[in-house]
């Protein structure tokens, strides 16, 4: 089967930076320009809006230099308006040649906007488009509204194309602009005007105000339409138009019988960049460029993927310049760890890689995420703690911080089956904890290990919910001994370093007399 062609025409910097709060600078213009031209490569751009202001101007004019050095300047396109010459103008100061002239393509807007009869604005288009013509820049044409024309006055949409088809026009654009259209209304509507006007070039322009704009814009294409409009991350007015990324994955998957220029392997660049420009964060679900959209999470999922690739789909990450990731949490399996630890080059004992387990899930359940960089500091942990047999437990504790006040810390600690409780103060919450330790050991006349080294360390790129590691040396019996503590929380990290160098001295031999019973302490 014959593959049929579809123009690709890009207007995220038109009209995906009507997003609000959106305004690109003349230098990220250009630069978004070259990425989606030379290394995404649509067919066309569109990049700015005539008259708009003198930023605007600046910004078309640099990349129409940058264009006519590099023989793109034929697809580079400005939206203009019916008002004369004074959009032409404004187009020849800046070296553009291409212009996208905004008309009414519903009867509601020309009469209540415009206030005129169809013949009155037919005429003002012929006036523009000829002294467009005149003064050698190309034309094609929007009309604005034409979903709304074709659900309630068709009859004028047809005369406006009658006279459109009639004009030195290249393409005509048919932009859902309220984003109302139901699939079938769309495959109607197009079809209907490609059957009356087969030799004529009709471009589809889906916004997504109904989450509807990937269904509207595939049976756009089943209909007949020979070019779309998209913007990088679905940018746009309210809620966005057709997203570039998602639209070309359906496709190449779902409708092969089309084809675009578009290099999948670029888009998820030109996503990142275009949401570092706009201030836009991506969802972390947002398809094909999402940060979790190729992470399996559940440990059944890489399981299956590591038995014949169950969870597989044609949407590779390879594709798109990404990787599959194996998300560790609390649902995370073995199978999930063993993916990261693969790829960190790590192998552990099949008893290891239980307690490894575990211990991702004991974290999962107090931690928004646990990330690949974080498994060599829970290895370190593990078989840390697997060397030292637990008789002294730190069963609970509060630390107290407030403003001109000292910090405080209430600690219970068990000597097998004996539990014993103190308060102290001081200068932080974990010098408070160690006084209150302290209190607990002088009473039977031991001196604790001298603290020698304090040190903290998250993994690289940690975010503030890190996994944070305390390695903390001890002047036990005239040697230096390290013990280490790990979790999210810098401070219960320390207090887990120092239970773990409290099991090394042992429980204290002559017994000392429990403060609180164990029936309460448990309790």
């Amino acid at each position: 089967m014959n593959s049929r062609y579809i123009e690709i025409m890009d207007t995220t910097l038109r009209d995906g930076e009507q997003t609000s709060g959106v305004s690109f600078s003349a230098s990220e213009k250009l630069t978004i320009a070259q990425i989606l031209l030379q290394e995404v490569k649509v067919d066309r751009i569109e990049i700015a809006s005539a008259r708009v202001s003198e930023g605007e101007f600046q910004a078309v004019k640099k990349i129409t230099d940058w264009a006519k050095g590099n023989g793109f300047l034929d697809k580079i396109e400005v939206l203009t308006f019916v008002d004369g010459d004074a959009s032409i103008n404004w187009m020849l100061q800046t070296g553009a040649q291409v212009m996208n002239l905004l008309t009414k393509g519903s009867l509601n807007h020309l009469t209540h906007q415009l206030k005129k009869t169809p013949q009155e604005h037919f005429e003002d288009i012929r006036n523009v488009i000829e002294l467009a013509e005149s003064k050698g820049i190309a034309c094609n044409v929007y009309l604005e509204d034409w979903s709304n024309g074709m659900r309630s006055s068709p009859e004028y949409v047809f005369n406006s194309l009658d006279f459109l088809v009639t004009m030195p026009v290249k393409r005509i654009l048919l932009p859902d602009t309220l984003g109302i259209l139901t699939p079938s209304e769309s495959y109607s509507f197009v079809k209907q005007i490609v059957d009356r006007y087969p030799g004529i070039h009709f471009e589809f322009h889906a916004h997504n105000d109904y989450d509807l704009s990937i269904a509207n814009v595939m049976e756009a294409l089943r209909a007949g339409a020979h070019g779309l409009h998209l913007t990088v991350n679905g940018m746009g007015e309210r809620t966005g138009n057709a997203p570039l990324a998602s639209t070309i994955a359906v496709l190449n998957d779902l409708m092969p019988e089309f084809k675009t220029s578009v290099n999948e392997r670029s888009l998820y660049s030109i996503s990142k960049l275009v949401e570092t420009f706009s201030g836009i964060r991506i969802p972390a679900n947002k398809p094909i460029v999402g940060e979790s959209v190729f992470t399996q999470t559940a440990g059944i999922h890489a399981d299956g993927d590591k038995k014949n690739n169950l969870y597989f789909s044609k949407l590779m990450p390879e594709r798109f310049g990404r990787q599959r990731l194996y998300a560790l949490g609390k649902t995370s399996g073995k199978a999930n760890i063993e993916n990261n630890l693969r790829d960190l080059g790590i192998t552990l004992s099949d008893a290891d890689l239980k307690k490894v387990t575990q211990r991702i899930i004991e974290l999962g359940d107090r931690k928004e995420a646990v990330t690949p960089e974080d498994l060599p500091y829970i290895i370190s942990d593990i078989l840390d703690s697997d060397a030292i047999e637990e008789k002294v437990v730190i069963t609970n504790y509060v630390l107290t911080h407030s403003k001109n006040l000292k910090p405080s810390a209430t600690l219970q600690i068990s000597f097998g089956e004996e539990v014993f409780e103190e308060h102290a103060q001081g200068d932080g919450q974990y010098d408070a904890f160690m006084n209150a330790l302290k209190k607990i050991y002088c009473k039977k006349g031991i001196s604790l290990p001298i603290l020698t080294d304090y040190a903290v360390r998250i993994p690289p790129g940690g975010r503030t919910d890190a996994l944070c590691e305390t390695i903390i040396t001890w002047e036990i019996n005239g040697k230096d001994v390290k013990t280490r503590g790990l979790d999210s929380d810098q401070t219960f990290s320390a207090i887990m370093a120092t239970q773990k160098m409290l099991n090394l001295i042992g429980i204290p031999e002559n017994k000392i007399k429990p403060e609180v019973p164990l029936a309460s302490a448990l309790s």
